[in-house]
């Protein structure tokens, strides 16, 4: 039979998100329906209210109670396709937290894979054998800096008391040599004081008031 009239096309399977969209639409028609009783009921009320009592408000009166209980079942309806809808959120929410987990357990399983393979390349071995060559080539470094920073001809003990009477000695002597030597002392003060000058003597002049020329030897 298919291969003579062949197959109909595959229909895609519903899933909760469609199937909320479609709950939460007949949610809305149910409301427009009880939208619509809601306003015949308000008329037959003020009709009611107009009218005095007798077979005509009876007649009203049972057509809005008819109305009252049409309502009430969409209502109910209502009510049940509203927590439908709930319980099929509630499930999408918890799918959708199985999936994030599911691929966080995913990520986590091929790091796990990553990380051993990235291990096994690791040799502690070798990693500490390195670190063992490294602290001896240090040492030989500070080595070869003390054999170099070595003073000669120094002996190896000294002793402070003798040091201290040295270092006093060559501050006497560092302060005999700053002062002054006694013979610039004594050709300071044979230098005429500034206030000791020599009056310039008085020139000689002839009989004309002039200068008299100087005598010929």
């Amino acid at each position: 039979m298919h291969r003579l009239f062949g197959t109909s096309k595959k229909t895609t399977k519903p899933n909760l998100q469609d199937a909320i969209t479609a709950t939460d639409a007949r949610v809305d028609a149910v409301e427009v329906k009880i939208r619509k009783l809601d306003a015949e009921l308000m008329r037959y009320k003020d009709q009611m209210k107009k009218m005095r009592d007798g077979p005509a408000k009876n007649s009203v009166k049972t057509k809005a109670m008819r109305i009252l209980k049409e309502r009430k079942l969409y209502e109910q309806q209502r009510e049940q396709l509203q927590q439908q809808s709930f319980n099929m959120e509630q499930a999408s929410f918890t799918t959708e937290n199985l999936k994030n987990v599911m691929t966080t357990v995913d990520a986590m399983r091929l790091a796990n894979q990553t990380m051993k393979q990235q291990y096994k390349k690791v040799d502690i071995d070798k990693i500490e054998q390195m670190q063992d060559e490294m602290q001896d080539i240090m040492d030989q470094a500070n080595e070869i800096q003390e054999t170099l920073g070595r003073s000669y001809n120094v002996p190896d003990e000294i002793d402070e008391d003798e040091l201290e009477a040295e270092l006093d000695a060559l501050g006497d002597e560092l302060y005999e040599e700053e002062e002054e030597p006694s013979y610039l002392e004594d050709a300071v003060s044979a230098l005429p004081s500034t206030a000791e000058t020599t009056e310039p003597q008085a020139e000689k002049l002839d009989e004309f008031g002039l200068p008299e020329a100087p005598m010929k030897a």
